[in-house]
């Protein structure tokens, strides 16, 4: 077969065909990675499989979290002093955001932000928040107060061990 078009030769014509092809075989794949980019970063109502990139589990429970004066025996997160009285700190390794709302009361929540996935930024005046969207949730039970997030965090079982901040 010849091609019927004015002014396009052969080699022209196998040029812009490659040229398609190319372009549809970056859009499939492009397609493909952006929906499992997709399914990636959107929020899991089954949350009872948890875990971070390294390997560690990521213990969630829905129950909220409660301090023992000891026991142990989890993942160390950190040190007492890490965790403003009235503020948090995010632990993005193990995923997870420790709260103080009031002297000793400390709190365990999922970092992961259940608008996208996306992983909590920062604590500050009185709210976890969320660099992606903008949502907002409660220092004090997860709950969300500002944003696009559709569901609070989910609590983790956190325990303070001497000075330390562990997963339990």
């Amino acid at each position: 077969m010849s091609d019927t078009r004015v002014g396009v030769t052969d080699e022209a014509s196998d040029e812009a065909r490659l040229g398609r092809r190319t372009v549809l075989r970056g859009v499939a794949v492009g397609g493909v990675g952006v929906a499992g980019l997709a399914a990636a970063c959107g929020s899991d109502d089954d949350s009872s499989d948890s875990s971070d990139d390294s390997g560690g589990e990521t213990t969630e429970s829905s129950e909220p979290s409660e301090p023992s004066g000891g026991g142990g025996g989890g993942e160390p997160l950190g040190p007492t002093s890490e965790v403003p009285v009235g503020g948090g700190m995010v632990y993005t390794d193990q995923e997870v955001v420790v709260t103080q709302p009031a002297a000793g009361d400390y709190k365990g929540f999922t970092a992961i932000c259940t608008h996208q996935g996306c992983t909590v930024g920062e604590v500050a005046d009185g709210t976890i928040n969320c660099p992606c969207h903008g949502s907002m949730y409660s220092i004090e039970d997860g709950s969300v107060v500002g944003g696009p997030a559709p569901a609070p965090l989910d609590p983790v079982n956190i325990s303070v061990d001497g000075q330390d901040i562990v997963l339990t």
